[in-house]
């Protein structure tokens, strides 16, 4: 059974730095390495970042090279490395694996950590 467990989330100001964790177990991330998705309160979750392997990673837009995803095999961990926030990156934050077996798409989701940037 996969479980995903984020950490790291909390209160800065604008301008500021955070840095989430996400530990994976029922998984090895040679089958995939689990991205981060967010939502704000109202809207549809939306992608943050993804990775493939070390060189081959996805942003959403409004990241504007702000964050870096980033992972470690050996400890089973993803983290997103979030600087220059903004109020609008205000949102709880998941960490999400995708996995196909036998044709059928399984989503996995963590808790979620909430994120708050006041201005």
């Amino acid at each position: 059974q996969v479980q995903l467990v984020e950490s790291g989330g909390g209160l800065v100001q604008a301008g500021g730095s955070l840095g989430l964790s996400c530990v994976a177990s029922g998984t090895i991330f040679s089958r995939g390495i689990p991205d981060w998705y967010r939502q704000v309160t109202g809207k549809q979750r939306e992608l943050v970042a993804s990775m493939s392997s070390s060189t081959n990673t996805k942003y959403g837009d409004f990241v504007k090279g702000r964050f870096t995803i980033s992972a470690d095999s050996a400890k089973n961990t993803v983290y997103l490395q979030m600087n220059s926030l903004e109020p609008e990156d205000t949102a709880v934050y998941f960490c999400h694996l995708e996995r196909w077996s036998r044709g059928t798409r399984y989503d996995y989701w963590g808790q979620g950590t909430q994120v708050t940037v006041s201005s």
